[in-house]
């Protein structure tokens, strides 16, 4: 009883003493919105006063925790500056350093706007500028998902980080150069939150009650326990075929590798020797020769003293994101095995395995194509025990095992379950509500390209969610797809111009736009690297239609086409400077069609701020299309050398239509 007395007068003094709780949100070097009210909330003991005092004012801001523990107060602020202190007390303060005011942007989307600075092109020496940029300030929503929305989230560091190489290098590319032109052009502080996961969907970045709203994925919404354990069971499945294969790839490796005597687990046991290995830099992507244009399998190892304190315990493992698939080991033992690019690994290593002076890692990876590498920042790289940690990046042992030519057929079918609706809304967009910003930026649309006219309905309905979510009708800007795929000879149907089509449709929207990348995509790629262009367009939306900058932020919009003889008349709006083409020669990119609706290319002249369109084929054109493809071939551009938003003047019934 007396034991029982003690424990309980210990743990109401442990509780007595807590500071009050804080997400990543609320850290030093956060940017907060300029002169507006903004939400300050997190946690404390149910009860307890919370006192915010903010030091650009001096006002002394006080509030009661709920029941739950629960607080938020709303700060005033002024105009853009700082450095500023924030002191947050329960009667334990917690003192929020270098603080500026300024402009807050939500960044969000699939891969091209989660593309990194160190992939991009010309990336060393832009990721070097970042240090010259410390009023940027950077925020990355680390993936996760969730069945229900969340009030908390991860980030690097877990706290807001000042621009620098070391923290841009993996932050959003299009985020960064977007935030360098705010603070260019409006001399302000910047704050940039990037919640973005390649390959997904909108559906899963829109909240429950707006999702269900919609007949196609009403279903889904309202069974989403039933679809969530779906789709775990088929993915459980692949990853199955996974490790099968990698059992299966065991035989060829072990035979291509003399000194594996017959078995793979000989370059995972501590006492392999790999002192001619060579040595790979970590976390990063592969700059080293032997892994740079390679594709197939190989190995990492590292070897470390365990610390004495942490000797016969059990330890947890971290290793960023392994690209492709992996199995790790310690000290001989396989501890887990992971499938898919950039999934963030970690493992356990059990107590019996941590008796030994030293300790060994080893990973067995197989990248499939393109570029390798481990990514993440240098604390994602470590061993912990308890809160106890140490980092395991720097040098490393590499060596390539088996090339992917020689190697069994990967398994096939992967169910990416990211893209169940509400999700990624749940879990990185959610708690991040109500926090003040200016506006969002969004790259995405890939992955809904086959269901086009499913995506009229579908973004805007999640711009008026999230506008709903947060209490106004903050800007919204959209990065139009980029030009992909090779080029086809004869005009033809296209789902990315159809997706490209409900992009401009979402423009209806008051207060949203969009930024056209027609010119500068890549056929090969999916993920072109000139994302400064990208980020210097949005910013142009930016500066005119939230700033109110007098400067042209748009290329050619058509707007309205006039019949001819056998020519059709169209013309535009943001022609200012003229219309031209960007190479100087002949108008490309524009087709014809007679009530057949059987295009042909079409013959192209430039009259002042009009076009005359005809065709030797079409006796009696109907119908004009521009840039209608995946990756057209076209060059026309107003003065500021912005390229003509791709169009159609039909109606007509696209190839996605009807498909869910």
């Amino acid at each position: 009883m007396r034991k029982l007395f003690i424990m309980a007068l210990l743990a109401a003094a442990t509780t007595a003493s807590a500071k009050v709780k804080l997400q990543p949100l609320f850290s030093s070097n956060m940017v907060l919105q300029q002169q507006t009210q903004a939400p300050i909330w997190g946690e404390a003991i149910a009860g307890k006063t919370v006192t915010v005092v903010t030091s650009w004012d001096n006002i002394s801001y006080q509030t009661k925790a709920d029941s739950k523990g629960r607080w938020q107060v709303k700060v005033k602020t002024p105009a853009a500056g700082g450095p500023y202190r924030i002191t947050i007390s329960d009667g334990k303060p917690t003192v929020l350093d270098n603080v500026m005011i300024g402009e807050v942007w939500i960044c969000s989307g699939q891969s091209n706007m989660e593309m990194m600075m160190k992939d991009i092109k010309n990336s060393k020496e832009e990721i070097a500028a970042t240090a010259s940029h410390p009023n940027i300030r950077l925020l990355k929503v680390e993936r996760e998902t969730s069945r229900a929305p969340l009030d908390r989230f991860h980030a690097p560091g877990e706290s807001w980080q000042v621009s620098s190489p070391e923290w841009a290098e993996e932050f959003s590319a299009v985020a960064f150069f977007f935030g360098r032109e705010i603070e260019k052009y409006r001399n302000v502080p910047v704050g940039l939150i990037e919640t973005c996961w390649g390959g997904t969907d909108a559906k899963s970045w829109t909240s429950h009650d707006f999702i269900e709203q919609l007949p196609d994925f009403n279903h889904e919404a309202n069974n989403l326990d039933s679809v969530y354990h779906a789709y775990s069971d088929l993915d459980q499945v692949y990853k199955n075929d996974w490790q099968r294969w990698f059992g299966d790839a065991a035989a060829t490796e072990a035979k291509a590798n003399a000194d594996m005597n017959g078995d793979i687990l000989a370059w995972a046991a501590p006492s392999y020797d790999d002192t001619g290995w060579f040595d790979v830099s970590l976390p990063g992507f592969s700059e080293e020769p032997q892994l740079v244009n390679y594709d197939g399998m190989y190995w990492l190892r590292k070897t470390f003293d365990i610390p004495a304190r942490w000797r016969g315990k059990a330890l947890k493992l971290n290793m960023g994101m392994v690209d492709d698939h992996d199995q790790t080991f310690f000290n001989g033992k396989m501890i887990g095995h992971s499938v898919g690019v950039r999934t963030i690994r970690s493992y356990e290593i059990p107590a019996t395995a941590t008796r030994t002076e030293r300790g060994t890692v080893a990973l067995r990876i197989l990248d499939g194509g393109g570029g390798t590498g481990i990514y993440g920042f240098r604390g994602h790289l470590s061993i912990s025990c308890g809160n106890d940690t140490m980092l395991i990046d720097g040098t490393w042992k590499g060596r390539c095992s088996v090339d992917i030519d020689h190697l069994p057929d990967t398994p096939k079918g992967q169910i990416s379950y990211v893209n169940i609706s509400t999700l990624l809304y749940n879990a990185m967009l959610a708690p991040i509500i109500p926090y003040a910003m200016r506006g969002a930026i969004w790259y995405q649309g890939e992955e809904n390209a086959n269901r086009a006219y499913q995506y009229r309905e579908l973004l805007p309905t999640m711009i008026r969610d999230w506008r709903h979510q947060w209490g106004y009708d903050f800007p919204f800007y959209i990065v139009q797809l980029a030009n992909y795929q090779p080029q086809l000879k004869e005009p033809n149907e296209s789902a990315w111009a159809e997706l490209r089509e409900a992009q401009s449709m979402t423009t209806r929207l008051e207060n949203t736009a969009m930024s056209c990348t027609i010119d500068i995509g890549e056929a090969d790629d999916i993920h072109p690297k000139n994302k400064q262009e990208v980020g210097r367009r949005l910013g142009l939306l930016a500066r005119a239609l939230t700033y109110g900058e007098n400067i042209e932020y748009s290329g050619p919009v058509y707007k309205d086409y006039k019949m001819e003889a056998s020519a059709i008349r169209l013309s535009f709006d943001h022609t200012t400077g003229g219309l031209t083409t960007s190479d100087g020669k002949r108008v490309r990119g524009f087709a014809v069609a007679g009530p057949d609706h059987k295009f042909h290319w079409a013959d192209a002249r430039i009259e002042g701020n009009e076009i005359v369109v005809s065709s030797s084929k079409v006796k009696l054109p109907v119908a004009v299309r521009y840039a209608w493809a995946d990756n057209p071939d076209c060059n026309v551009v107003n003065g500021e050398g912005l390229p003509m938003f791709p169009f159609r003047t039909d109606d007509w019934q696209g190839i996605t239509y009807g498909k869910k």
